[in-house]
């Protein structure tokens, strides 16, 4: 045993910091202010305004079943939104000045929405009574609603966040330390309480509007509770040697069963494990013991859930309606299995967060598998649009492809083209913020880069900059293919309580837009039926084709990992680990090998020195880019802090996550564009927006080499422009 501890510390220490190993390639960031000036070309202000909000704007569901703005019932809204996901160490939230520039540099970055995410833990950090808001942070999250509206920035937030909610005394409010999301589906005192911050929070005058938020125009969505399906939160809660379920649950689960069997003899018939001592008369049947043996008692315990969570999101809706709000609601925003499937089917908003890759500690010794989304099939995405219902808007409201994963460049591309394809609503990638104002602040979540640390991840930062032309500007479009994944009723329910959408199906949203949809409907030849071990999604496919809506040269070859969407302009290579996007305005590419040129249209990938992200925008309103005369081009690698350590050569477990400055891995592409003619110059644009016009060069478009280390300094941007 002693030697293998002292072999692990040897280990742990024999690999060095990337960049100790070699300097050269990891290139510190310089930029510490990160406001855009004024002329910036990463303002996107210009073309992608935010009109003012008002009645006349609010945000409604139009007859398609997607948002759009009351005055304009025909047009879907796609919004970008920005989470806000402040805590103390991250800083909290902003004093008046900061927040009036903050509302406005997430304007110039294409935000139209925003998630306000863990409010209540804020409010009562620090407080010993109940519903004792901070009075200082109280008057900084008005101030900051007001500044977000004069941007036009609509808001999204969490009935609850924290599993404190709003009671004094505690100090642990970002921890799932509490029962109070469970306890919110069996005690009246708990959904009191939830009421009750509802109405001293929401249903409060904003002194800087005049409204109480419940009733401001800008408010468009409320999340009843964040992440609250019972399962999810048993397994959040879970602790060796423990039950996997709640005592709680017993009696409840118990008159349900009466319901449904009436008897125990019934019951025994329907459960062959059932033992002597359970009877239905006493309330005495069991939990099940374990949720990961498959069993009639867990199915039904899952469909007990389903009765559960929709008649307590039914008193939730009708309690927030009658304090007179009139926007969206949403719940259940997470945890993609048949039985949340069924908890959903009543909501009018959808919601949903998803990772690849996901963290859950910033302790040493916290890990990570370093697995490539597009070697995935955008598994992650995929997981989330098969727990969408058509007919109703759908939200993203977390979302990530967590640092630091080497591959987390391909989240700029494979999120924000999937949700336009998709015809998503809103697309929200997860952090404390997704900007900065600058860099080297002194809170602890801000003196290196971390997982859910967006804004000061250069990588992330050009996936964010890409996502607002990809998604809200709308260069890519939304498939005219829908197939519909038909659900029947608690029926669907099998013995397996984590049981999903089947793989091989949810394979589809990566050629057309999927969703859930209740059968009873005359379904067609492309929706995905009951069972769905009877499904062939080959036969689905051929069956679009022949019904004209996929087009015969299609180059989905689902037995070689190839998809194309509907639209022609997605192409996932699951071999090549490639995502290409080919619009008029945008064209792009991830990729992780590139063993020979990747022709994208107007633009052509001829060489790398090793994986990352390539796109090439349209910023002068042109339609094509051979027809532009101003192009904005991303190329993103990896991002590291000065002096990160790794406990493995994979780099997969932390040892130490460093400081800043932000190190960038050097790198260049060499491309070839169809441009119109004339005399074209390349120049680099810091991170912070400036074009910087002493180093920019004269490039043939016939060939040319972008390197990420310039004068300047690294960066993610260029400037391509015609004289």
């Amino acid at each position: 045993m002693r030697q293998s501890i002292r072999w692990a510390l040897a280990a742990m220490l024999t690999i060095p910091s990337p960049a100790m190993a070699s300097a050269d390639e990891w290139l510190p960031v310089r930029e510490t202010s990160m406001i855009l000036g004024a002329g910036s070309p990463l303002d996107f202000s210009a073309f992608l305004p935010n009109p003012p909000i008002d009645s006349g704007n609010q945000l409604v569901t139009g007859k398609q079943g997607r948002l759009v703005r009351a005055s304009e019932p025909g047009k879907p809204v796609r919004l970008l939104c920005a989470s806000l996901a402040w805590s103390p160490a991250s800083g909290g939230y902003p004093n008046h000045a900061d927040a009036d520039r903050y509302a406005a540099e997430l304007a110039k970055h294409g935000y139209n929405i925003a998630r306000l995410h863990f409010v209540d833990a804020s409010l009562m950090f620090g407080r010993s009574r109940d519903f004792d808001f901070d009075p200082e942070v109280l008057d900084r999250v008005h101030y900051l609603l007001a500044a977000l509206k004069r941007n036009g920035i609509y808001w999204i937030m969490d009935g609850l966040s924290s599993w404190r909610g709003a009671y004094g005394g505690h100090d642990d409010r970002w921890d799932p330390s509490s029962d109070l999301k469970l306890a919110l589906y069996f005690d009246d005192k708990a959904l009191d309480h939830w009421l009750e911050f509802q109405r001293r929070f929401l249903a409060s005058v904003n002194p800087y509007t005049g409204t109480a938020p419940i009733d401001d125009a800008a408010l468009a969505l409320v999340i009843l509770v964040n992440e609250n399906n019972i399962e999810f939160d048993s397994i959040v809660r879970e602790r060796e040697g423990k039950p996997h379920y709640d005592e709680r649950l017993r009696t409840p689960f118990n008159h349900w069963l009466a319901k449904q069997y009436g008897s125990t003899e019934a019951l025994s018939k329907a459960w062959p494990d059932l033992a002597a001592g359970e009877r239905l008369e006493d309330a005495s049947a069991e939990l099940p013991k374990s949720r990961y043996e498959d069993s009639p008692r867990l199915k039904d315990l899952q469909a007990f859930f389903v009765s559960v969570e929709t008649a307590t999101t039914g008193r939730m809706t009708k309690a927030l309606r009658e304090l007179g709000y009139k926007g969206e609601i949403s719940s259940f925003n997470n945890w993609p299995t048949i039985q949340t499937t069924l908890s959903r089917q009543d909501l009018p908003v959808i919601t949903m967060n998803t990772y690849q890759d996901w963290v859950g500690s910033y302790a040493p010794g916290a890990s990570l598998t370093q697995q490539s989304s597009i070697d995935d099939g955008a598994g992650y995405m995929r997981l989330i649009a098969a727990a969408r219902w058509l007919g109703r808007p759908f939200v993203v409201s977390e979302y990530d492809h967590l640092f630091w994963n080497r591959h987390r460049y391909e989240a700029g591309l494979v999120m924000p083209a999937y949700a336009a394809q998709q015809g998503w609503d809103v697309l929200c990638r997860h952090g404390h913020g997704p900007i900065v104002l600058k860099y080297n602040e002194s809170y602890a979540h801000k003196k290196a880069m971390l997982p859910y640390a967006i804004a000061l991840d250069p990588v992330a930062r050009a996936g964010e900059t890409l996502a607002a032309l990809l998604y809200r500007r709308g260069d890519v479009s939304t498939s005219k293919l829908t197939i519909p994944f038909l659900v029947r009723g608690p029926e669907d329910l099998d013995g397996d309580m984590q049981a999903r959408e089947p793989e091989q199906l949810t394979d589809l949203a990566l050629i057309g837009a999927i969703g859930m949809e209740k059968a009873g409907e005359e379904a067609s030849n492309f929706s995905v039926g009951q069972p769905r071990s009877s499904v062939n999604p080959q036969a689905i496919l051929d069956a679009a084709k022949m019904a004209g809506l996929l087009a015969k040269d299609n180059q989905t070859d689902l037995k070689t990992g190839l998809y194309q969407s509907d639209t022609g302009e997605l192409l996932l290579d699951r071999l090549r680990g490639q995502l290409r996007v080919s619009t008029p305005r945008t064209e792009a590419v991830a990729f992780s090998t590139l063993r020979e040129p990747v022709n994208l249209g107007s633009v052509r990938v001829e060489a790398s020195d090793g994986d990352g992200l390539l796109s090439v925008s349209v910023l002068d309103g042109a339609e094509t880019i051979s027809t532009s005369r101003r192009l904005l081009v991303i190329y993103a690698t990896d991002a590291h802090n000065t002096g990160m350590r790794f406990s493995d050569d994979e780099e997969k477990v932390i040892a130490d996550f460093g400081r800043l400055p932000v190190l960038i891995r050097k790198g260049y592409v060499d491309l070839s564009l169809k441009l119109a003619e004339g005399r074209w110059r390349l120049t680099p644009v810091t991170l912070n927006g400036v074009a910087s016009v002493t180093a920019a060069e004269a490039i043939s478009p016939a060939g040319f080499r972008i390197s990420n280390d310039t004068i300047s300094g690294p960066t993610t941007f260029f400037l391509l422009e015609a004289n």
